[in-house]
């Protein structure tokens, strides 16, 4: 109970008090940065910023106003003046809570004793600090002298001395405190008993925290009684015991005889504890719930509905009752999840026959077992919610005998979901509420807690005792008789007619002191009536079910989506979207899930809605109307009506927001379970296996990577054992092929690794990386290989010789590589290695185990995509379906427990067994550790030694045992008399005597002489006969269905296919069941290398791609991904090629342009594009399949207008269009957002925002500093063309290449040779400056000066210089322009000479002030 109170008083800092006091007096404002501050604008830089250049030059040191240093000096000595007398005051218990000893007092004030005062403090003054700490306030000084009634004494008996002494036996039987000071406080306020005890009721009595206290002082007497034990949570924090699950929780789950996960999954439920038949009414109450949501998924035809309902009820059954987990339920209790056409079905003479030819079904798979385990906690949740509802109901029948629900009674065991079941909760807190307050009150009574009565009643309780009430009788119909009529009750309820019209009937009642007036009863009724419609439980059952089966979903784009969603967005698909039905969203849970995305990011509104909604008004109005003909008649109806719609509204909302919320739960487990079934494919694939090896078997590998693959990139590989061990490692430098043609000699690497083939003799190499160079690092191995003829592993042909192939290269995936080279378990477990050689690492470990490297990642394994929109499924919900998929493919793997269990690397894979968990895998390790490292046979785990008289440490209890027993495999040696074969099988050991016997039969063997073979080699000596002499195909010889037939009769238990499972692994212990090891397909291939998917990069997309080579008749391309791509001819831009400019004197290498793919081939990884301007000017769009009347297309088209209407109002023209391949519709920020990524020099030619005859050039001149040139067209045609004559402040050019040229390019080269000084300092200004003085204090004599970028104003650079120790550090700008440098209105044209020539100003400009000049250097 230590939560409930705070037993520490802090302090505030004194140096925080004084920050705030003293120092922070003051605001400083931000500053922007030049180059991404500014706002998102067309306009270009202005000449006049040399001028603010200049200016801050000049201010390049500023001097701050001086501090009173003296004053603040004197308030701090103030301040610590009074916390010294403040420490000198400190008193015995203060003296003691800082470690001083003192000698204590006769009587120690209690711990809690402002807890126990029996109402709330008035201090009349302030404690100081020197009272926080003390409990014996002198209370005399807390009373003032004024402002107090004479003969009322506050504090008269209110502090409690804490003296626990022996001869005080309960502290309860002494009258509370608080109840005399309440008492004597009212009775001096004048109130009588019954307003005391209002007021009681209102504020409580004084005790109303005497259980916590009870609770509160035995914790403490428990923790500091002498002689405890220490333990784990007394040495660490709580968060690291829960880290390490070291918890008393994480100990009762490992101790109690339960699987682990189906702890921790029915951790929020009670325990059932139900009699057999009330079990059993359970069982077949949930089989039928479940059926109903599972059965009409499942492609089964209609005859197999009854036995599919006795399979889930059996599955119910041993989950609920015997507590097996899935794995073990789908292994060996297989024969209850397949129907045989032998089975008898429960009705012969059904319409439903079984045909003649039926086959065995199989009626749940595994991944439906685990669904069914999901239902079965939805299951418990819903039936706990029920009981709960039942139990509020009976508790008030008890108080109030005459109340009898019929809505309650009838609908409280036909409600199917928790949502039918809180509407029935919040219809009864409605219809009782004030019962329901005193039902709360005696619960806290009995449960030992008090609580304040509330005896303020709600809002519609105090209109039902009201006259008003009587008016909402007198509408004649009540909800719940109006939903029988609508649901076609046999009985209809008819509606009965007053005497007087509405109006009347309301002044009539309008006498009461409450309501004076007919329209304000009305109105209340009204609402009233609203509320009871909105809250019945069986219209919302009923308008629920005709929503979900007409509803429709809109999406409506909101002020933000127009602007955001483009027709390039992802949501762009659903943007116009309108009228989709459920069954339309069937096989697209994303879609869905994309919109509620959508709508959470505030772009869309996700609007679901009844079809029909004014029709089905209109038949639900037909069941309150009545039939009479009168005028009375008529009014009656019509406010009938108003209330039913204004009630039906409100229903829809509700409904709709409900309806959505489900269907958000469904999407969500679709698609997670779409993930799982791919999850579980990856895992379903054996390690790779070399040409004649077994099947399971762990090649030996070594892995190669060049990373990225960039020019000078070593490639890496390592050399793995197939015992995991890494034996050899190294780096590849020259690592090409010559051409011995041309004489040309192989790299001085490839010999090298041609010799570690050769002495490694690996089975395969793997490689992978992460661009499209590792394709071409693919091909060259595979030349090695083939040049030096390495081979691969010798296996026997079809004639019985030895044969081997050429050693095989496998591209082999990567994503778990990734997650891991750089991981922190990565550094643990090779901390020596670089991170690209771990790669190699991780990549060779999953050709040899990829069930343990997906293992291995933990919860990081849901950091790789499965599925589309992954990202859209809730995290935990995610990782549950993920971890269920490896608990499966463990499970049918098994784990050779003891090779495993001590082993880093593969006892990660334990926790993943069949009733284990965390928890109980470190228990059974623990425990075999404590049994000195040995497992001689299964049982052994439960501590029972059935050889010898081993005195063992269970390792589980039997549930658990049961659960995962043959799961966890011994190897068989025939050589150890301790060895059971069937302790290598998949066989469990309750079938063990059912495998013996098989054996023996097929051995034909009698009784004696099983007996005299049982007696000599112990219970399994048969089967060890059997596997000695080679004679296990003598078991395929015995008929399995007359011993299932015999099981069945004699002891009731379906082992048909148990026995065909016993065959199998007698012949056969633990075979090799997965898929083979899964090549790569090119879809993957492509996206691992590229980065790029299906949707993000297709044919028809514009894209930016860089130049590589020119030829007369081709360009070949790169784009951004690593794709090489080509450009013929023909889609050559208009005047280039064919008698026009050379492509050489259009496009230069490295220069980035526009093109669209027109052929994408993802397999080899190349791409056809085209420069023509007709087709780049073309949007790339992408093509929706919708049915006429889904898309809104009039939307569209008033928001494409609207928005072409908003940018000739911004620009103050239409939108422009330039020939030209560095034009691009972007502003200024949309141009450096674009660059930002390219490099400096890089140019983007854009519309201007000064009019049509403007063009504005962004260029970037470095790192996050981009400059906007404007250009003047001169001479211009029409508006619409590029002028003639393009001008920039004096300069002039006649074509935008000239320009690019002339001037961009010009300027650019000169940045490039500024920034490659010696003397220029990337860092900024400021290390500049620091730099400087550093300089020149180890320096003093000397002058220095730097250079380096001025962000603020793109275009211009600092000069920084310092003049010697004691001269003050400056700063001059200097200008980038075409071929050349200015500063200070002089031209310089290149580096060296501006140096001079600011040696020399600075000279001229010194001289008379006597400083020295600058050194040339």
């Amino acid at each position: 109970m230590a939560e409930f109170f705070d037993t520490t008083a802090e302090l505030g800092s004194e140096e925080e008090d004084e920050d705030f006091d003293d120092e922070t007096g003051e605001t400083r404002k931000n500053q922007t940065n030049g180059a991404n501050g500014i706002e998102d604008s067309s306009e270009e830089e202005e000449e006049d910023d040399e001028e603010a250049l200049q200016a801050e030059g000049r201010g390049f040191i500023a001097d701050d106003d001086d501090e009173d240093v003296e004053d603040r000096s004197a308030r701090r000595k103030g301040r610590k003046k009074r916390h010294r007398e403040i420490d000198e005051e400190l008193d015995e218990e203060d003296l003691d809570l800082i470690g001083i000893d003192v000698e204590p007092k006769e009587k120690p004030q209690g711990k809690y004793k402002r807890l126990k005062r029996g109402h709330k403090e008035r201090p009349a003054k302030a404690r100081g600090v020197d009272e926080i700490f003390s409990d014996g306030e002198d209370l005399g000084d807390d009373v003032e002298d004024g402002g107090r009634r004479p003969g009322f004494d506050e504090f008269a008996d209110f502090i409690e001395e804490d003296q626990f002494e022996d001869d005080i036996d309960d502290e309860r039987g002494v009258e509370q405190p608080g109840i005399n000071i309440i008492t004597s406080g009212l009775q001096a306020a004048g109130l009588d008993e019954g307003a005391e005890e209002d007021y009681r009721a209102a504020f409580g009595d004084g005790t109303d925290y005497d259980w916590a206290l009870g609770l509160q002082e035995a914790q403490d007497e428990e923790e500091q009684g002498e002689g405890r034990e220490l333990q784990l949570k007394d040495v660490f924090e709580p968060s690291q015991l829960a880290e390490r699950l070291l918890t008393d929780e994480d100990n009762a789950i490992r101790e109690t005889d339960v699987p682990e996960r189906v702890q921790l999954a029915r951790k929020p439920f009670k325990d059932l504890e139900l009699t057999p038949d009330a079990m059993e009414s359970r069982l077949n109450e949930e089989a039928i719930w479940i059926t109903k949501l599972i059965w009409p998924k499942k492609p089964l035809p209609k005859y197999l509905e009854k036995p599919f309902t006795k399979a889930v009820r059996k599955v119910l059954e041993f989950l609920n009752i015997e507590d097996y987990e899935v794995p073990f339920i789908f292994n060996h209790r297989k024969d209850y999840l397949i129907h045989a056409p032998s089975d008898q079905l429960d009705d012969p003479d059904s319409a439903d026959q079984q045909p003649m030819d039926a086959r065995p079904e199989r009626l749940l798979n595994q991944s439906e077992l685990w669904e069914v385990f999901d239902l079965d906690l939805k299951f418990r949740a819903f039936t706990e919610k029920r009981d709960a509802l039942q139990q509020n109901y009976d508790n008030l029948r008890s108080i109030s005998t005459d109340i009898s629900d019929d809505v309650i009674e009838d609908l409280v065991h036909k409600a199917v979901n928790i949502e039918e079941v809180q509407e029935l909760q919040d219809y009864l807190h409605f219809q009782y509420s004030s019962e329901m307050k005193d039902i709360r009150l005696l619960e806290s009574e009995s449960n030992g807690t008090q609580k304040r009565a509330n005896n303020s009643r709600t809002f519609y309780d105090r209109i039902r005792s009201t006259s008003a009430y009587s008016f909402v009788h007198a509408i004649g119909i009540n909800p719940d008789q109006l939903a029988r009529n609508a649901e076609g009750d046999a009985h209809r309820h008819y509606v009965d007619e007053p005497q007087l019209k509405p109006e009347d009937l309301a002044a009539s009642l309008a006498t009461g002191p409450e309501y004076t007036t007919g329209p304000q009863i009305l109105k209340v009724a009204k609402m009233v009536y609203v509320q009871e419609l909105a809250t019945s439980p069986r219209l919302r059952r009923f308008v629920r079910g005709s929503f979900y089966q007409n509803a429709l979903i809109d999406c409506v784009r909101t002020d933000k989506g127009l602007r955001k969603i483009t027709e390039d967005h992802p949501y762009y698909e659903f943007k116009y979207l309108r009228r989709q039905t459920f069954l339309d969203l069937h096989g697209r849970p994303d879609l869905f899930l994309k919109m509620l995305k959508a709508e959470e990011e505030g772009l869309i509104q996700v609007k679901l809605r009844m079809d029909g909604y004014d029709d089905f008004k209109s038949r639900l109005r037909k069941h309150i109307v009545s039939d009479n003909v009168s005028e009375i008649a008529n009014a009656w109806n019509a406010l009938r009506e108003e209330v039913l719609g204004n009630a039906l509204d409100k229903l829809q909302g509700i409904i709709a927001t409900g309806v959505k919320e489900t269907l958000r739960a469904r999407c969500e487990e679709e698609l997670a379970g779409r993930a799982r079934e791919n999850y579980y494919n990856k895992l379903d694939q054996a390690p790779w296996k070399p040409r004649g090896a077994d099947a399971g078997s762990t090649p030996n590998v070594i892995a190669l990577s060049h990373g990225k693959g960039m020019r000078g990139d070593a490639i890496c590989w390592a050399y793995v054992e197939n015992d995991g061990r890494v034996l050899e490692n190294d780096k590849l430098v020259d690592f090409r092929l010559g051409n011995r043609e041309k004489n040309i000699p192989d790299g001085k690497d490839v010999e090298i690794f041609v010799e570690v083939l050769r002495r490694r003799r690996p089975d395969v190499i793997g490689i992978s990386g992460f661009s499209v160079e590792t394709r071409k690092l693919y091909k060259d191995l595979q030349d090695v290989i083939n040049q030096f003829d390495i081979r691969g592993p010798l296996y026997d042909g079809p004639d019985g010789e030895e044969k081997s192939d050429p050693l095989e290269v496998v591209l082999v995936n990567d994503e778990v590589a990734r997650l891991y080279y750089n991981s922190q378990r990565a550094n643990a477990e090779f901390p020596k290695y670089a991170p690209l050689t771990r790669y190699c690492i991780a990549l060779a470990r999953y050709l040899q185990n990829p069930l343990a490297e997906y293992a291995s990642l933990g919860k990081d394994i849901v950091s790789i995509p499965f599925v589309e929109n992954q990202t859209l499924i809730p995290q935990d919900k995610l990782l549950e379906r993920l971890e269920n998929a490896m608990v499966d493919m463990v499970n049918l793997v098994g784990i050779e427990l003891q090779d495993s269990y001590d082993d880093p690397y593969m006892k990660k894979l334990i926790p993943y067994i069949c009733g284990l968990g965390p928890r109980k895998a470190d228990r059974l390790i623990k425990a075999i550790q404590a049994n000195g490292d040995e497992v001689l046979s299964r049982v052994d785990l439960l501590g029972i030694s059935e050889m010898d008289n081993r005195d063992l440490k269970a390792a589980m209890g039997p549930k658990v045992f049961q659960n995962c027993a043959s799961f966890l495999y011994l190897t068989y040696e025939s050589s150890e008399e301790t060895s059971d074969y069937l302790d290598n099988t998949r066989i469990h050991p309750e079938d063990y005597d059912l495998a013996r016997k098989m054996v023996a039969d097929a051995l034909t063997m009698d009784e004696e002489d099983i007996k005299a073979e049982v007696d000599e080699g112990g219970p399994s000596a048969v089967i060890r006969r059997m596997v000695r002499e080679e004679q296990t195909d003598q078991i395929h010889d015995l008929i399995l269905e007359d011993y299932a037939s015999e099981i069945e009769k004699k002891l009731g238990n379906r082992k048909r296919a148990t026995l065909e499972t016993i065959r199998a692994e007698l012949t056969e212990p633990y075979e090799e069941i997965r898929q083979g090891f899964a090549a790569m397909p090119s879809d993957e291939i492509f996206t691992m290398l590229t980065g790029e998917t299906k949707d993000s990069l297709t044919e028809g997309m514009v894209v930016p791609v860089q130049i590589k080579r020119t030829f007369q008749d081709h360009i070949e391309v790169r784009l951004e991904c690593g794709i090489e791509g080509g450009v013929s001819e023909s889609e050559f831009p208009e005047g280039v090629g064919s008698g026009g400019q050379e492509p050489r004197h259009v496009y230069q290498p490295h220069q980035t342009v526009r093109a669209r793919i027109m052929y994408l081939n993802r397999k080899a990884l190349t791409a056809q594009l085209s420069f023509r301007e007709d087709l780049i000017r073309q949007p790339s769009r992408r093509e929706f399949d919708h049915i006429p009347g889904e898309w809104d297309d009039q939307q569209e088209s008033t928001d494409k207008k609207a928005e072409e209407r908003e940018k000739e109002v911004a620009t103050g023209r239409p939108n422009r269009v330039v020939n030209h391949p560095l034009f691009f519709q972007f502003n200024a920020a949309q141009a450096e957002e674009y660059l930002g990524s390219k490099d400096p020099g890089e140019v983007v030619i854009r519309p201007s925002s000064k009019g049509l005859d403007h063009l504005a050039v962004t260029w970037k001149v470095a790192e996050n500093i981009f400059q906007h040139i404007d250009v003047l067209e001169m001479d211009k045609e029409t508006e619409y063309t590029i002028g003639k004559t393009l001008r920039i402040n004096k300069h002039t050019y006649s074509d935008l290449d000239e320009l690019i040229v002339n001037h961009v390019e010009a300027m650019a080269k000169k940045v490039s040779e500024l920034m490659g000084d010696d003397r220029f300092k990337k860092e900024g200004k400021e290390f500049t400056e620091n730099w400087l003085k550093q300089y020149c204090e180890a320096n003093p004599s000397r002058f220095m000066y730097a250079f380096c970028a001025a962000p603020k104003f793109p275009g211009y650079f600092w000069l920084c210089y310092q003049a010697g120790h004691k001269g003050a550090v400056g700063a001059w700008p200097l200008k980038i322009i075409p071929n050349g440098f200015e500063m200070q209105k002089h031209f310089y044209p290149d580096v060296a000479s501006l140096k001079n020539g600011f040696k020399m100003l600075f000279a001229g400009t010194n001289q008379a002030g006597g400083n020295r000049p600058p050194v040339r250097r």
